[in-house]
């Protein structure tokens, strides 16, 4: 995802570097990590179902014994700030308050400056969707790449739908214009031609314009590169401007937040493609649904593909936590390769500080998301070394 998107004592910093020593860290008490979520801006909705999702996370991994022994304390951060405030805000929780390690949830302008802050002195999991390419040592990714969202599926929208002309539409920054490149060659191959690759900024509100460049470009499928705000507008629009019956959309960033805002109504022919939605059957994703629901109550904040993401990454962390016995990111780094667990996504495993995992298709019924499709354990396309 990119867009608009230090200190406060030694004695500090020297704690959280202790934790992070391999001689301290089945130390009896608790180990700090600092969660990055969207707490304001137009990712703000994200927020209340992240922050409970690392709740619920640290809960579980507390209850069978903690992160390498020590429980987990969660500090908060608000990652909807431009970059160099919501960085401003990491390094408090790190150095200020003792952070070992961050969680992050945000957009990838924040992931940039968070990379450049920590330069890899204490773990940092990234978890949403995102474009990939991030290589940078200590940073393991749980999100999705283009190539899990894109290079099974749009075969498969091919054989069951055969389009013919695709129309690219995204927001004007690294995740919109990478998704789209990438889909552009995903598409070429199915033998279908694209029409129209357009780019707009996080603040339109009216799309005739774009709409109609659709229409008259013949395009009979559509690639939705927008995000949050920009996605909800645009949907609710195609569906009123009479296209919704000509042409098949497909979304990688439309979770369930952003499908409350369209409405069921609106999203005839309507595809989405992730790692989780909130409806998946399988035995693990109902557990941790019914967790959810359990812990948070009837009014628990919508669960979706986002803000679980952010549960992934606290897996991953105790999974390679334990692998290498140690938070040192030297020793995380090398323990990453092949690290796994089973979590509501399935069988997770890290590959290239990515991640290989199942990637799900859903078209929208009445009662929001219907899983007809999984492909699985698909890899990143990503080739950063452990």
């Amino acid at each position: 995802m990119d867009r608009r998107q230090f200190l406060h004592s030694a004695a500090a910093a020297t704690a959280a570097g202790a934790l992070a020593a391999p001689s301290l860290v089945h130390a009896a008490g608790t180990v700090k990590v600092a969660v990055m979520l969207p707490q304001s801006g137009p990712a703000g909705l994200f927020g209340p179902s992240t922050k409970a999702c690392a709740e619920l996370a640290a809960e579980t991994i507390n209850a069978r014994g903690g992160l390498l022994g020590q429980k987990i304390e969660l500090l908060f951060g608000d990652a909807g700030l431009a970059p160099a405030e919501a960085s401003q805000t990491a390094l408090k929780l790190w150095k200020g308050a003792g952070a070992a390690a961050c969680i992050g949830m945000h957009d990838s302008a924040v992931r940039g400056a968070l990379v450049g802050l920590f330069k890899a002195q204490i773990p940092y999991f990234y978890t949403p969707v995102y474009e990939g390419g991030e290589c940078a040592k200590g940073i393991y990714v749980n999100g999705e790449t283009p190539q899990q969202q894109l290079q099974p599926v749009i075969p498969w929208i091919a054989a069951e739908r055969k389009p013919r002309k695709w129309y690219l539409i995204g927001n004007d920054y690294i995740w919109g214009r990478n998704t789209n490149a990438a889909a552009r060659g995903y598409i070429e191959r199915t033998g279908a031609q694209v029409v129209g690759d357009e780019y707009l900024p996080f603040t339109v509100d009216n799309f005739d314009a774009s709409l109609a460049r659709i229409r008259d470009s013949g395009a009979d499928a559509v690639l939705v590169s927008l995000v949050g705000g920009a996605a909800v507008g645009f949907n609710k629009a195609f569906a009123s401007f009479g296209v919704a019956d000509k042409a098949l959309r497909l979304g990688t960033l439309i979770e369930e937040n952003t499908l409350a805002g369209i409405g069921a109504a609106n999203a005839k022919n309507l595809y989405a493609s992730a790692g989780y939605f909130a409806n998946l059957t399988t035995p693990a994703a109902l557990a941790f649904a019914e967790a959810y629901a359990r812990r948070f109550g009837p009014q628990a904040p919508t669960l979706s593909g986002l803000a679980e993401s952010t549960y992934e990454g606290f897996l991953m962390l105790e999974a390679i936590a334990k692998k290498a016995g140690s938070l040192a990111v030297a020793r995380m780094d090398a323990a990453s390769e092949g690290a796994s667990y089973q979590g509501p996504r399935g069988a997770v495993t890290m590959r290239a500080r990515h991640v290989e995992q199942d990637v799900c298709v859903a078209d929208v019924g009445e009662k929001g998301f219907r899983i007809v499709k999984t492909f699985a354990r698909v890899g990143s396309g990503q080739t950063c070394k452990a």
